[in-house]
């Protein structure tokens, strides 16, 4: 089941992330829109049977798609700020050296107008000084008077080579990563636009049931469901009911929608919690513990891969974001193979 998580925002100006979301959100339902108007004689032969399992299908492999975009972007994201410390990083070490060689401009002057320059001086302004010193062959000739600041001098112009060296590596991954976004932002929309695609093409009775399934059931009973894990656990619960029915955006993490793992991260966010961004990383966010032994607040992943997450509400039931056009939920705990339980 389920497809979830960030709209592969390309950094849309002007926009917050959920807006961006939902942007693309729209995107993608306009190019499912061009995709149903196939000919009649184009429709699929199989049974609605195979229709809808085809779509459950498309839309699980959407979720995963959904969460390796979302680490992508959160990659991306920390690579834009290692990047912008880096960078002032190297401007400040510029402007040391750059005071540095003005001071011993100011010196090398003084002497040239007494009659000459002392060597040290002429090696330190340089710009190259550790050629200079091949060529020289011998620290011996540079007096000690000047010894500190020649050493001073060389260090901060090695500090600052490495700088932009590393500067030159983010850089060169955050073009990766941007191209990584790219690719799973397509993969996403290319299986929810052939899901939606397949719904079209079932009768409109067939169509309408499984719209209806999707839509879950009402509140179930949670009487004796015992009680959370933690208070932190049971604000993160509460939070999760607070969203019940809000839409699923995939790449959304709240407050008016959600992709799975980001009603889990906003979730917890309100019980002072900061999750990681992914299922797959949230699933290590705390400890796992046996699903028999599920407390309401513990966290529920599905599949070998993590790729799904909801919170657990007791009496088997958990709260999640499901897919698009399914609102946030409630469903049985065993919807899915369950992969691991983690008590944050």
């Amino acid at each position: 089941m389920g497809s979830h998580r960030r709209t592969a925002h390309s950094r849309l100006p002007g926009l917050d992330r959920n807006t961006r979301a939902t942007v693309l959100t729209v995107a993608v339902a306009s190019a499912a829109a061009a995709l149903a108007a196939v000919p009649a004689d184009a429709a699929p032969k199989d049974t609605p049977a195979d229709t809808k399992a085809e779509v459950d299908r498309l839309y699980e492999q959407a979720e995963q798609a959904t969460e390796a975009f979302n680490k992508a972007d959160e990659r991306a994201d920390k690579l834009r700020t290692e990047l912008r410390t880096t960078q002032d990083e190297v401007a400040r070490g510029q402007e040391r050296i750059n005071a540095m060689r003005r001071a011993l401009g100011l010196l090398a002057g003084a002497q040239y107008r007494s009659g000459g320059i002392d060597p040290s001086l002429a090696l330190m302004l340089s710009s190259d000084p550790d050629s200079y010193l091949d060529k020289a062959g011998t620290l011996d000739r540079i007096s000690a008077r000047h010894a500190g600041e020649l050493t001073e001098l060389r260090a901060a112009q090695r500090d600052l080579a490495q700088e932009r060296a590393g500067a030159r590596r983010k850089l060169a991954e955050l073009d990766a990563v941007r191209k990584a976004v790219a690719r799973h932002k397509r993969g996403v929309e290319t299986k929810l636009a052939r899901a939606r695609q397949l719904l079209n093409s079932l009768p409109d009775a067939d169509r309408a049931a499984y719209e209806r399934s999707s839509r879950g059931g009402e509140r179930p009973d949670l009487s004796g469901a015992g009680p959370a894990s933690s208070g932190r656990a049971a604000t993160a619960l509460a939070a999760a009911q607070s969203a019940l029915g809000k839409p699923y955006v995939w790449g959304a993490n709240g407050p008016s929608a959600f992709d799975c793992s980001g009603l889990m991260q906003w979730s917890y966010a309100r019980a002072g919690v900061a999750l990681p961004r992914t299922s797959q990383a949230q699933r290590y966010a705390g400890r796992q513990v046996p699903l028999s032994q599920a407390r309401p607040g513990d966290l529920v992943a599905y599949g070998a891969d993590a790729h799904h997450i909801g919170i657990y509400a007791g009496n088997g039931q958990v709260i999640h974001a499901p897919y698009p056009g399914a609102p946030v939920r409630y469903d049985p705990v065993g919807m899915m193979p369950v992969s691991s339980v983690t008590r944050v």
